[in-house]
């Protein structure tokens, strides 16, 4: 959800909206809460099967598939989004801003270098903007206040690049100090373009 509040500082600089895209399977609930949440202005919902394990050629395909109106694509900057983003960015031929902790300006960000002992500064010249954000340096969003529609789009089909095969869970008494207390299922926060979307 602090990749809302980014998006959000990205949208008032640009005079566009928020859109959540959220990828999935059996994931309509997971979409009315993103519309609940206070800043977005739409959530995008694609949900298949060969969704359901978000994996990252899919993802990536999936956000590609929708990117032609957006001047800024966020992911979090957690396993998920770290998987995806570089796909993403790969496949528009641009430069991606890691681990931004601060928006300046709609081309401006700041992000943390040198094991995070420093910041640098960054402006990305790019038409489009793929950006993972710090989930730890933005506040999350309220997730009560919005009202957003949810619009069911086409899913893309499987890449057939990679499979499934199980999942385990590292249990450890170190608390997650990356990871949001909630989140939605993979995909990509959106500030569109000041133009408006057509589907």
């Amino acid at each position: 959800m602090s990749t809302v509040t980014a998006a959000v500082e990205l949208s008032k600089m640009s005079g566009g909206e928020v859109h959540v895209l959220v990828v999935g399977h059996d994931t309509r609930s997971a979409a009315d809460a993103a519309a609940r949440v206070a800043g977005v202005a739409q959530v995008l919902l694609a949900d298949a099967p060969q969704l359901a394990e978000q994996l990252g050629e899919n993802v990536a395909a999936q956000v590609l598939a929708m990117a032609a109106e957006y001047g800024h694509i966020l992911f979090p900057a957690t396993a998920h989004g770290k998987n995806a983003a570089p796909r993403v960015a790969a496949r528009l031929d641009v430069a991606q801003v890691s681990d931004a902790t601060r928006v300046i300006d709609r081309d401006t960000f700041e992000r943390p270098i040198y094991a995070g002992n420093a910041i640098v500064t960054v402006q990305s010249v790019d038409k489009v903007k793929v950006i993972t954000v710090r989930t730890t340096a933005f506040d999350a969003a309220r997730s009560e206040g919005g009202n957003a529609a949810v619009q069911v789009v086409d899913a893309v089909a499987d890449s057939g690049k990679s499979a499934f095969v199980s999942a385990e869970i590292a249990k450890s008494d170190r608390p997650e100090l990356v990871g949001p207390k909630s989140s939605f299922p993979a995909g990509a926060v959106w500030a569109r373009r000041k133009s408006s979307l057509r589907c």
